[in-house]
């Protein structure tokens, strides 16, 4: 049995494929409303833990989890780090998908940071009107950062209702609360980049699946710098970029 830890629109599509491969899986989600469209067909599904009411570490033990991949994208730094020190205790081999970037550094201004914090504060140098594509998550860490600046916050969120609650409960107005369902073209995200008047833009560092390119280019030409929130790749485990290489390497360790 195979543990995904999944977050990403990539988790969908990996997910898929190793269902056509005849894994059996069991996946934690990390974010209100992960995996609810999750592959199923015939006798192959993919059961859904909360970790609220499971234990990773009974999870691993009851569940005889012969290997964990990562799927959860930037949001690697809670839970995952948590269940691959468990994994290195265990011998259990730990997988973590990170797409292959697209290099646009030449044809505009990409502010990279390794922390949320670090990209609050980036932001707000580099404009007055931040625009988050990154959704809720960590949210309170930008706030924060900035309290003390007279900078706007605008976040695109997905249209579920407590994200929006907690946006509001943060103190984000109707105005700077962006509810839409993706994915996103580079057309749509000019628009909106546009409408509110975005000065900087912050994204994160997940491959074409996850609409980093379509930001980027509009981000550029409107001619607004991006902030872009990147993998700390070190100790992350064995890294696959593709669905085949996740495949492979399943294939190699089990």
């Amino acid at each position: 049995m195979i543990l995904l830890l999944s977050g990403a629109i990539a988790g969908t599509v990996i997910t898929k494929r190793l269902i056509q491969e005849g894994y059996q899986l069991v996946a934690v989600p990390f974010r209100e409303g992960d995996l609810k469209r999750a592959p199923r067909g015939g006798n192959r599904r993919v059961d859904i833990i909360d970790t609220e009411r499971n234990k990773l570490s009974v999870l691993l033990e009851q569940k005889a989890i012969q290997a964990v991949l990562d799927l959860s994208g930037p949001f690697w730094d809670r839970g995952a780090k948590q269940v691959k020190e468990m994994c290195r205790r265990r011998g259990i081999p730990f997988l973590c998908y990170l797409p292959r970037v697209i290099e646009t550094r030449g044809r505009g201004q990409i502010y990279p940071v390794l922390s949320w914090p670090e990209a609050a504060q980036c932001a707000a140098d580099l404009g007055d009107t931040i625009f988050l594509t990154t959704g809720s998550y960590n949210l309170e860490h930008f706030l924060d950062t900035i309290k003390d600046q007279r900078v706007r916050v605008a976040v695109r969120i997905t249209p579920e209702y407590k994200v929006m609650r907690k946006c509001q409960e943060l103190g984000l107005g109707p105005r700077d609360i962006v509810a839409m369902q993706g994915p996103f073209s580079k057309e749509m995200n000019r628009a909106t980049f546009k409408s509110y008047q975005a000065s900087v833009i912050v994204t994160r560092e997940s491959g074409r699946k996850g609409g980093m390119d379509t930001k980027i280019s509009a981000a550029f030409s409107l001619g607004i710098p991006v902030v872009m929130i990147k993998h700390d790749q070190a100790g992350a485990g064995i890294v696959v970029r593709t669905s085949d290489e996740v495949v492979e390497k399943l294939e190699s360790v089990l």
